[in-house]
């Protein structure tokens, strides 16, 4: 594949937020709840969807990132060298395999716990064969951090890259570093490159695009070239000699005979002899920039030696010309001797295949002979060349007239696929400046920014400067006056009965009778709540003096209330002793406990059935809505909003 899309590859999440994106996607998806009354089959299936469900979203995940990163063989050998020495294809190639494995290893661990729970006996067990899949998923995609991280990073550095088709019409810029290449690359073409005056201004290679015979052509403009072996040059001068290598193109290489770019001819020499090689069969023009400031003649005058080195360019017949990128004096006959060179070549290159005999064959191209000597000149009528004059003295006035505003329709249809909106040049403000200000306004025209004082450290030292002299009066300083000796008795004594409390309260709770079957009154011995000796020794722990207390009767007083009237015995009753036994009360008419569990079972039987129904009783008849309206009315039509 020549051209690649890179723009389209997938956001490759982190790893963490990988595990979260398919974790609650399976939490949405899936069903949540299960029920004690589900048949273990049931339970089983349940589960086992889950642990599918995951494994299916990481697998096609997984399998969206592999599919959407280019492979290396199938890229053009341009593209394909361009990765490797932007990225390194051995890393590149590892992170992918490391996804590639982690893909198979959570599938394999999904097909082993789906078998696992195939045989869950109990819904605990199911449960735990699920946490433990999803928990060895997660952490198989944890180990995958330093790939997604990566890949991520190659996919937002690839998806800037320029789209490049290295089979079209292409002219190639390539020199030595601040040379006027992308000076050049903006007069001939509508793109926007960087220039400064200095070197290496141009990092990565940019692309621009033209017309010229009707036809679309792009412009590549390369990093600057050193001399120096391929060996030793860095990222930046790599991809420009990977270009050159690789896209077949006009190359025309750029000198600067002024030397303001502070490289010597004589190097600028050396680096033309040694990516010489990489213009073979390509149509090559070499340019001399920047005559405003130094020509060829003035070159010849002062420098005869150098002169001299670019003399051996002309006995190669490559054609040297001169250029002015500042004046602009030779950029058109550059640009148009340049595309017809390569018009020429590949029109060369098609009528050497096989085609082109069975195409000529069929086709008669006429050639018109001349039949007389008398020269025949072009005519344009009068009326034309009125018109014409008329529409350029009209195109003048408008562009000297400053009232004529261009309309935004007009501008994009000048720039066509250059163009991209512009919501902030047209903003009302104050200050022009404030138009691309990043930080929002919030007030009158101004932000955050404006606010600062300058003299904020200055505030600063003397804040610090008070507060260190407050503390040195000592005016953070207070006593506590210390409490006397009765009144730390009373703490103590108070603390004492806060936790003597607390015991009484745990105590309290855990002799409280729990809920369960009732017991006889002979199972269990009830303890005595209160006692004169219980009483003493409970004040003597918290310190209260008893000894004067000895007499003293710890009764409880007597209720003004009348008793309750004693049952009185028939006289015929016959009493009943202590020891003769009687069934509790909720086992009355059953024979004993066992019998009274049986019977409870057979209750809860018989009832499940009208659970399941719906129904308070056996006598519950009534049926609430035999049709509900949102689960039988037939779908809506059109303007129909009753249902609502």
């Amino acid at each position: 594949m020549s051209h690649y899309n890179f723009k389209k590859i997938t956001t490759v999440p982190s790893s963490s937020d990988f595990i979260d994106i398919i974790l609650s996607k399976t939490q949405r998806k899936t069903p949540t709840v299960i029920h004690k009354h589900y048949k273990i089959s049931r339970i089983r299936r349940f589960y086992m969807t889950k642990v599918k469900y995951t494994q299916q979203n990481f697998h096609d995940k997984l399998s969206t990132i592999l599919t959407d990163f280019p492979k290396l063989e199938d890229l053009h050998p341009f593209y394909a060298d361009l990765l490797n020495t932007l990225y390194n294809k051995d890393h590149y190639k590892l992170s992918l395999g490391q996804i590639n494995i982690a893909r198979h290893l959570i599938d394999k661990i999904a097909s082993d716990y789906i078998k696992l729970l195939k045989y869950g006996d109990s819904l605990y067990r199911c449960k735990q064969l699920k946490r433990a899949a999803m928990g060895r998923m997660a952490t198989v995609m944890k180990k995958q951090a330093p790939p997604l991280k990566y890949l991520e990073d190659v996919r937002q550095h690839i998806s800037r890259l320029p789209s490049i088709d290295p089979n079209t019409r292409t002219l190639l810029l390539c020199g030595c570093p601040n040379a006027g290449k992308s000076s050049f690359m903006n007069l001939v073409t509508r793109a926007d490159v960087e220039v400064q005056p200095y070197a290496f201004t141009t990092k990565s290679i940019y692309v621009g695009h033209m017309d010229y015979e009707y036809l679309r052509w792009q412009v590549i403009d390369t990093p600057g070239i050193l001399d120096r072996p391929f060996d030793e040059m860095n990222t930046i001068e790599l991809q420009a000699i990977t270009a050159l290598a690789h896209i077949r193109a006009a190359v025309i290489f750029f000198l600067d005979i002024s030397e303001k770019c502070g490289i010597p001819v004589e190097q600028q020499m050396r680096i033309y002899q040694s990516i010489k090689p990489l213009f073979a069969n390509k149509p090559l023009i070499v340019v001399c920039n920047k005559i405003d400031i130094t020509t060829l003649d003035q070159l010849e005058k002062d420098f005869p030696e150098k002169r001299e080195l670019l003399r051996e360019i002309e006995k190669d017949h490559i054609p040297l010309r001169q250029m002015s990128t500042l004046t602009q004096h030779g950029v058109m006959d550059v640009k148009v001797e340049a595309c017809d060179r390569l018009l020429a070549m590949r029109v060369d290159n098609k009528m050497r295949t096989r085609k082109a005999e069975s195409i000529l064959n069929r086709v008669h191209v006429a050639m018109p002979a001349p039949r007389d000597n008398k020269e025949r000149k072009p005519f344009i009528p009068a009326n034309i060349l009125k018109a014409r004059k008329d529409k350029n003295t009209i195109a003048k006035s408008s562009t000297n007239n400053n009232s004529v505003k261009k309309l935004e329709k007009d501008i994009e249809e000048e720039l066509g696929d250059d163009y991209s909106l512009d919501l902030c040049k047209n903003k009302l403000l104050e200050n022009d400046k404030w138009c691309y200000d990043k930080i929002p306004e919030i007030w009158d025209g101004h932000n955050i920014a404006d606010f600062i004082d300058p003299d904020i450290m200055k505030r600063l030292e003397e804040l610090e400067a008070e507060e260190a002299e407050r503390e040195r009066t000592g005016f953070y300083e207070y006593n506590i006056p210390e409490e006397d000796e009765d009144m730390k008795e009373i703490r103590r004594l108070a603390k004492k009965i806060r936790e003597k409390k607390i015991i009484n309260a745990i105590n309290a709770r855990i002799d409280r009778p729990k809920k369960g079957p009732a017991v006889t009154r002979v199972s269990r011995k009830r303890e005595r709540e209160r006692s004169v000796s219980r009483l003493r020794k409970e004040m003597t722990e918290l310190q209260v003096d008893m000894t004067d207390v000895e007499g003293c009767h710890f009764t409880r007083t007597k209720s003004s209330s009348r008793p309750p009237p004693s049952k009185r015995l028939r006289s015929d009753s016959v009493g009943r002793s202590r020891s003769s036994s009687r069934p509790p009360r909720d086992l009355s008419g059953v024979r004993d406990i066992e019998m009274a569990n049986k019977m409870k079972k057979i209750g809860k039987k018989a009832q499940k059935k009208m659970n399941f129904d719906g129904r308070k009783g056996e006598a519950d008849r009534h049926v609430y809505d035999l049709k509900p309206k949102h689960l039988f009315s037939g779908k809506r039509g059109i303007g129909k909003t009753g249902r609502r």
